[in-house]
């Protein structure tokens, strides 16, 4: 009995120790990492009020940019001064872009908005057609359904053709398909490749589940690019039968900017694979239109925020208007006091935003932001129709951006990204017409929460760092 007793002491005193040496071991992490103040501040809260809880999770997600020898090597550009490289000190941004080792914007770019669900399938059928030599793509959502099924099937023809296919999927986004892979039997058995971003049993202490692939790539021939918000699935693209898809925006891409993207989808691949592909040369950039397009990449690959950088750079540079369109409004204190000071200073700063989106806890962390910029004058605009889930910005008439990344802490910081800068003038219209189109479908009222709720969204606006 006392030898039973005393075990149990001891099993009691050792978990107790284990479980100081790991919250000492979270606390000293978090204090070395360089993380914003906010960041550390509900980290460490989490740390003191929930420890059982946070510190496994803050070891499995918290983490964001890796030691080197568990890191996924940087994506590295091709320096070479092709005749399309644009570097005009008449637009700052390009200067700041980089000495954050972004690639130069270029011209020779033909960029063809689209907006419409069923016109994107019919795009991405098209090329997939057209397709001689390789098909590469990468998404984050990808849902077994009659979109991806005809997707599939047309990938599976060009395999059997020869052409080298190769599918990139996250593995959250993805997870239906990533545990019934039997959908991809065909492609596979024809020659083509399906790969997941990161297996949860591959890298089993490098691959932080919270670093998801959100980047979507759909390459053709390494030529032609389609990329954008929509995801591989009926609930963002397909055929006109009458179903209710979200709102949401690709563009085809065609000119010495696709290239790169295919550097970007190779770095994805090698590391998703473990292959080591080496990156073909910029042989087939050939110029295709007249329009200037830079290409920035984000996340835990790329050396310092580029993006986040960017995006601070032009709101500030801004003179005319800033107009936003996301789905998750969840942005950090940089950004808030950004837009705010915009205002301020007479800017037409416009958001236009789902009334309600198909996360709970986003609106719930957007409740505090969204009051604070109303009242500051920023003009919100709720779309009324399906779940908006583009991501668009437009800066005065000097650029207008487009991609995968939303106004959150996670895509800023955590999720690997992608979006494209468009300079030209057409382009810029064209996306300005599109917003508007939106802004005719909005509602402007904004609707204060009951004391409850209010309570509730100003609690999770301390944790928002950690979304």
């Amino acid at each position: 009995m006392e030898a039973h007793s005393l075990a149990q002491i001891l099993l009691t005193y050792t978990v107790i120790i284990l479980s100081g040496i790991l919250v000492f071991s979270a606390i000293s992490h978090i204090l070395y990492q360089k993380r914003s103040p906010a960041s550390m501040i509900s980290w460490l809260l989490a740390v003191f009020f929930l420890p059982i809880i946070t510190v496994p999770l803050y070891f499995l997600i918290g983490i964001r940019k890796r030691a080197s020898k568990q890191m996924k090597s940087f994506v590295t550009f091709e320096h070479t001064n092709h005749p399309n490289n644009i570097e005009s000190q008449r637009l700052p941004l390009l200067q700041i872009l980089k000495k954050d080792g972004i690639p130069p914007a270029t011209s020779g770019n033909s960029y063809k908005l689209i907006t419409s669900d069923t016109e994107a399938f019919e795009t991405m059928l098209q090329e997939i057609e057209q397709s001689r030599q390789s098909i590469d793509l990468c998404t984050y959502v990808f849902t077994y359904d009659q979109t991806t099924k005809t997707i599939l099937d047309a990938l599976s023809r060009k395999a059997a053709e020869g052409v080298k296919v190769r599918l990139l999927l996250d593995l959250v986004g993805s997870w239906g398909v990533y545990f019934r892979q039997g959908c991809f039997k065909t492609l596979r058995s024809a020659g083509g490749e399906v790969a997941f971003f990161v297996p949860l049993f591959q890298k089993p202490f490098q691959s932080y589940v919270n670093l998801r692939n959100h980047r979507k790539i759909y390459l053709f021939d390494r030529t032609k690019v389609l990329s954008g918000g929509m995801n591989l699935s009926n609930e963002y693209m397909g055929k006109d039968d009458g179903s209710k898809r979200w709102k949401d925006i690709l563009y085809l891409l065609e000119g010495p900017a696709v290239y790169n993207f295919y550097t970007v989808f190779i770095n994805d691949w090698n590391y998703a694979t473990e292959a080591s592909e080496a990156i073909q040369p910029q042989s087939m950039a050939k110029s295709k239109g007249e329009n200037i397009v830079q290409v920035i990449p984000s996340g835990p690959d790329i050396p310092r925020d580029a993006l986040y950088e960017a995006l601070l750079s032009t709101i500030y540079g801004a003179k005319e208007r800033i107009w936003i369109v996301t789905p998750y409004f969840v942005p950090d204190e940089n950004l808030m006091k950004a837009l705010i000071i915009a205002r301020h200073r007479d800017i037409d700063v416009k958001l236009i935003t789902p009334k309600e989106s198909d996360h709970l806890i986003a609106d719930l962390g957007r409740g505090a932001y969204m009051r604070e910029i109303y009242e500051a004058g920023v003009d919100v605009r709720f779309y009324e129709g399906e779940m908006l889930h583009a991501k668009a910005i437009l800066i005065d008439m000097t650029g207008g951006m487009i991609g995968s990344v939303n106004l959150d802490n996670r895509s800023l910081f955590l999720n690997y990204e992608i979006v494209t800068f468009a300079y030209s003038e057409t382009l810029i219209e064209q996306i300005e017409n599109w917003m508007l189109e939106l802004m005719e479908h909005s509602d402007k009222e904004l609707l204060y929460p009951s004391k409850t709720r209010e309570a509730l969204e100003n609690i999770m606006k301390v944790f928002t760092p950690l979304l």
